[in-house]
């Protein structure tokens, strides 16, 4: 009697967590509610299936309890009992596959009127490409791959060079148009999906896989890698923002061709010089950087990390924070720069200046810190180098005390909590993995150790290795 009670309060439970529940799917935001008919109807025949089954095993514990005036029937067929349970099983497979296929038919055939873009994978970043005016995305190839061509685009294929590149995380499409998301990666399997959109599909290296989707509610989705595509996979996350044709096209046209990178760039540095005076006066004559005015060196800082920094400044997505005293002193500073030009100018002449080496800081245990920086490693190098291709700046030019403020804002979500910052987000969830201050100074005395000047202690084995400075040229 005691186990048949349960086995119903089990079942009773069940049905209540179920309908009671939270955890429903998203609100639907495209025009694939068929996918949500057939995971109803999923839910619905296992659900059956599974009162039916426990009340019946509930039934046959409490009615064939053991009672010692009673012996056992045996009987090791029964063919009217299996021909039932085989119809049934079947119907209720049947009933579960057969929307599903009928939903992957529609799944895999695109309309022909469909718009078509790339996104483009890899740990742990989402780019994006749509064919220019000839409507033709060009050929692209792994070994074509660089810094300065991170989609691999063919540059000898006149059908590449109007395609238009997105760097960001963030892709826009228009609402109530059918879109094809043409998928690769560049290095693991990844996986593309938007719960809002019920869309998902593998990226496997060497392939090209796709799926289509046609949004149908305004707003900026998220989107995510739901593949382990290495460490820290989950901080892979993009957005897609739905909006009126108008306002798409008029975020398109602000975007770049592939033809419009091969174009060397034009800078004014006698402009740059004078543009950086007011730098000067905080971030020193070389760009040295002065901790008494808590601020950093940017001589040998990558020019495009520079640049989105200072356009962050500028449209409130850093420097906003209540608590980030230093960041709204920037902002004001950044508001100097009149346009994308002055920006322009400013960092080229900071390419030319030398900075200033600075030893490795002290209070870090090395060995810890090394392994620490594992984590790091992935996106900003081996060597704190920076990986242009993965958004991660150089970390070596930075002195100590900036690197561990940043870390700290990061982790009190001072930095990065912006919506529009699109790789602060990954950084607030990495910078979470340093548990303790004795662990941020440990991994920030690492990162210190590689740079010119700050060869390895010997609280960490083996030979130091230090990186040579590096001119970083302007426009890169």
């Amino acid at each position: 009697m005691l186990v048949a009670i349960v086995i119903i309060i089990l079942v009773v439970a069940s049905l209540v967590f179920h309908f009671a529940s939270p955890w429903w799917f998203t609100p639907l935001a495209s025009n694939w509610s068929s996918i949500d008919d057939t995971i109803n109807i999923t839910f619905w025949v296992t659900g059956i299936v599974f009162v039916l089954v426990n009340c019946f095993l509930a039934y046959a514990v409490f009615r064939y309890r053991f009672n010692k005036n009673k012996r056992a029937d045996y009987e090791p067929e029964n063919k009217k009992l299996e021909t039932w349970l085989t119809l049934i099983t079947t119907i209720g497979v049947a009933a579960m596959l057969a929307p599903g296929l009928f939903v992957w038919g529609q799944f895999v055939n695109v309309p022909e009127d469909a718009d078509v873009f790339e996104a483009v994978g890899q740990q742990w970043h989402w780019s994006y490409r749509l064919p220019g005016q000839d409507g033709v995305l060009g050929q692209t190839a792994v070994e074509l791959i660089s810094e300065k061509n991170p989609f691999g685009i063919n540059p000898e294929d006149a059908n590449g060079l109007d395609d238009i590149l997105i760097f960001s995380n963030e892709m826009h499409v228009p609402i109530d148009q059918p879109v094809k998301v043409l998928m690769r990666s560049k290095d693991v399997l990844h996986n593309f999906a938007v719960p809002q959109f019920r869309v998902k599909m593998d990226l496997v290296p060497g392939l090209v896989s796709y799926l289509w989707f046609t949004p149908t509610k305004l707003g900026r989705y998220e989107i995510l890698c739901e593949e382990l595509c290495g460490m820290a996979h989950y901080t892979m996350r993009g957005h897609i923002v739905v909006e009126t044709r108008e306002n798409y096209n008029l975020w398109l046209a602000k975007q770049t061709t592939f033809a419009q990178t091969l174009q060397p760039p034009e800078y004014d540095l006698v402009k740059g010089k004078a543009l950086f005076a007011a730098c000067s006066a905080c971030h020193g004559s070389e760009g040295e950087g002065n901790e008494a005015m808590n601020a950093p060196q940017l001589a040998s800082q990558p020019a495009w990390y520079m640049k989105r920094q200072l356009k962050y400044y500028q449209q409130g997505v850093r420097g906003s924070h209540k608590n980030d005293q230093y960041g709204q002193q920037m902002a004001a500073m950044s508001a100097t720069l009149a346009d994308d030009k002055a920006i322009d100018d400013v960092l080229a002449y900071i390419a030319t200046l030398e900075g200033q080496a600075e030893k490795a800081g002290t209070g870090g245990d090395l060995a810890k810190g090394k392994v620490l920086y594992r984590n790091c490693s992935y996106c900003h190098g081996n060597n704190g180098e920076g990986k242009f291709a993965l958004n991660a700046p150089k970390l070596t030019s930075l002195q100590p005390w900036y690197l561990k403020r940043q870390l700290t804002n990061y982790q009190q979500s001072i930095r990065g909590a912006h919506p529009k910052d699109l790789y602060g987000s990954q950084m607030i969830l990495m910078s979470r993995l340093l548990q303790n201050e004795q662990a941020l100074d440990d991994v920030v005395a690492y990162i210190r150790s590689l740079a010119p000047g700050g060869a390895l202690t010997s609280k960490l084995p083996g030979k130091g290795h230090a990186l040579q400075p590096v001119k970083v040229s302007a426009g890169e």
